[in-house]
């Protein structure tokens, strides 16, 4: 009887339901695929905490001016250390997870400051409004070269954070740790989704020809909790604020 009724249908009604079909069964699995990538992080409470109650930022703040005990890495901002490496929450998932470390600061956009995590040489390429990239001697691993990423230091409609003495086009300039880089902002370039004021920060692997790897592919970045002595990776799913190991 169904299937006389489907028949009777015209071809266009039954594309329609099927459409609809096809449709229904994406959203429900997009919709499944988030909420269980969201079970897999701790980082999702922390965060709308931050920025839903404003008393919450003292006792979430992770302020670190000194590198961790026998660890090379000083923390480049201060504020809540929260996407961690690795992590599948939202806007991310179990199948593309976050690069690295998100730090959320106290303050306006463009007032929180953004310093080198460690000596190297600092290039900031000609069409980059947020961003710097720094390549190092890994402290770790002698004789291999590593990038520390450091992004979103401008505002949402495109002012640059980033400070005078590394304009667009700056290639290899030599940079201390603790070097003022920035701030921190909210630009997300041309998309319409907002993000938060924070600094985005990852290690990123290099090429065999010396250069950065694509750092949106958590494959070519390294878990950064050895560098800064911090439990960094979401596997851990560490409390808030996160400080030195003991």
């Amino acid at each position: 009887m169904m299937r006389r009724r489907w028949y009777k249908l015209s071809k266009w009604k039954r594309g329609l339901i099927v459409l609809f079909g096809v449709i229904s069964a994406v959203i429900c699995g997009l919709a499944s695929l988030f909420l269980y990538s969201q079970t897999q992080s701790n980082s999702p409470a922390y965060i709308q905490r931050w920025f839903t109650d404003q008393n919450s930022h003292k006792t979430l703040s992770t302020i670190q001016n000194e590198p961790c005990p026998n660890a090379p890495f000083l923390l480049p901002s201060q504020g809540l250390i929260g996407l961690l490496w690795n992590d599948p929450a939202g806007p991310y998932n179990i199948f593309r997870r976050h690069s690295g470390i998100d730090i959320f600061g106290d303050g306006d956009s463009g007032t929180v400051p953004v310093y080198a995590a460690y000596d190297g040489y600092l290039t900031r390429k000609p069409n980059w409004v947020s961003a710097v990239i720094i390549q190092h001697d890994d402290p770790l691993h002698q004789g291999r070269k590593i990038w520390t990423y450091y992004a979103h230091m401008a505002s949402k409609d495109g002012k640059s954070y980033i400070v005078e003495d590394f304009p667009a086009g700056t290639q290899g300039v030599f940079v201390q740790q603790g070097t003022l880089l920035g701030y921190q902002g909210e630009y997300n370039g041309n998309s319409l989704r907002p993000i938060g004021m924070h600094l985005h920060f990852s290690i990123v692997k290099s090429e065999a020809d010396g250069s950065f790897k694509n750092e949106t592919i958590v494959g070519n970045t390294l878990d950064p909790s050895p560098y800064f002595g911090m439990p960094l990776n979401i596997a851990q799913k560490p409390s808030r604020p996160i400080g030195c190991r003991s």
